[in-house]
C-alpha cells in the first residue's frame, strides 16, 4: 500500500514552480493520434472546474538539487523497447509511472530527485526512467509511445496506458500517483453497482455517512481533489465511510452514473441509512469539507 504521510500536510510549506514548458526530446517529431474515448452517457459528463478554497497538498521533497540522489535503486532505468515491455508485464496490476527525460533538460534534472524520493515512499508503485536522447533504441521507444518532450510522465495499470502528464511539478505528480495507484484501505474502491449496494447495505445499521466520490479516469479536477478525500478518510474514519468509483471503468459503473443522474464530475453523493441525502458537484476542497460536515449535522457558515 502506498504511503504518502510526508506529502499530506495541513499547513504545507510553499513549493516552488519548477517549470511551465517541457523541453523537446532530440528526435524527429511524429504525428500523434488522439487517445481513444469511451462512450459517454447522455447528457455527456463534463469535469467541473476546480474550486478556489480548501486544503492544499504540497510536496515536501527537495526540488532544488539538480543531481540525482545517491540511492535510486527503486527507479528502474529502461534502455529499449524490450526492457520497457518486460517491465510493464512484470508489474502486473500495480501502477507503473514512467518518466521520460532529456539529458539537456534542466526541468528533468530537477524532477528526477523528487521521483526517486517518491519511489521510496510508494512500495506498491513501479517507477521507470527513460532517457529519450540516450540512444537510437530509446528514441524508437519515445516514437512508439508518442512522447516528444521532456519531462513527460505516463501511467500504466495492467499494461493499459491510463494517463499522461507533461511539464508538471512535484505536487501534480503526487496527486496523479495517489489517484491512479491508491490502495488506501480507508477509501473503498468500487467497481460495479453491486459494490455500491453492498457498501450501502453494510452501513445501514451503524448509521454512518457514506461519501461516494464519482469521477472519470481522465479528469483533472477528480485527480486534484482526491488527496483531500484520502486525508479526510483518515481523519473521519470513526464517523464517515469514503468510497470512490470511476464511471468509465466498465458498463456497470457507467449505468450507475446514468441512474444517479450524474452529468458532471467529480460528483460526491452523501448516503445515510440506505438513502441518498444529497450531493456536491465540484472539486472545491473547502466546499467538500463543508458539505460533509453539514450532512453530519454540523452547522457550516460560508
Amino acid at each position: 500500500m502506498a504511503t504518502f504521510t510526508n506529502f499530506l500536510l495541513s499547513k504545507p510549506p510553499s513549493s516552488p514552480s519548477l517549470f511551465t514548458q517541457p523541453s523537446p526530446l532530440f528526435f524527429r517529431p511524429t504525428t500523434s493520434s488522439s487517445s481513444p474515448r469511451l462512450a459517454k452517457p447522455q447528457p455527456p459528463l463534463v469535469a467541473r472546474p476546480t474550486g478556489p478554497r480548501g486544503l492544499t497538498v504540497r510536496a515536501t521533497a527537495a526540488t532544488q538539487n539538480s543531481s540525482p540522489p545517491a540511492s535510486d535503486e527503486r527507479v528502474q532505468k529502461v534502455h529499449s523497447l524490450e526492457e520497457f515491455d518486460a517491465a510493464l508485464r512484470a508489474a502486473e496490476d500495480r501502477l507503473v509511472v514512467v518518466e521520460y527525460e532529456a539529458s539537456r533538460s534542466a526541468s528533468s534534472n530537477k524532477m528526477y530527485p523528487f521521483m526517486v524520493e517518491l519511489s521510496r515512499q510508494c512500495n506498491d508503485v513501479v517507477f521507470l526512467l527513460v532517457l529519450g536522447d540516450e540512444s537510437e533504441a530509446t528514441r524508437e521507444l519515445c516514437r512508439r509511445e508518442k512522447v516528444k518532450k521532456a519531462p513527460h510522465f505516463t501511467f500504466y495499470k495492467s499494461m493499459e496506458r491510463v494517463h499522461d502528464e507533461e511539464g508538471i511539478g512535484p505536487d501534480q505528480l503526487v496527486g496523479d500517483v495517489l489517484y491512479y495507484g491508491d490502495n488506501h484501505s480507508a477509501v473503498k474502491q468500487l467497481h460495479s453497482r453491486e459494490d455500491v449496494e453492498k457498501l450501502i447495505e453494510g452501513h445501514k445499521a451503524d448509521h454512518k455517512l457514506v461519501v461516494l466520490d464519482v469521477g472519470l479516469k481522465h479528469c483533472g479536477p477528480c485527480v486534484k481533489v482526491y488527496p483531500t478525500v484520502i486525508k479526510l478518510s483518515r481523519q473521519m474514519s470513526e464517523s464517515v465511510v469514503f468510497a470512490r468509483m470511476n464511471g468509465d471503468e466498465n458498463d456497470s459503473c457507467m449505468q450507475f452514473l446514468k441512474d444517479m443522474d450524474v452529468v458532471e464530475v467529480p460528483t460526491f453523493l452523501f448516503i445515510r441509512d440506505g438513502e441518498i441525502r444529497g450531493r456536491y458537484v465540484g472539486s472545491g476542497k473547502g466546499e467538500l469539507i463543508g458539505e460533509i460536515l453539514r450532512y453530519q449535522g454540523v452547522r457550516v457558515t460560508y
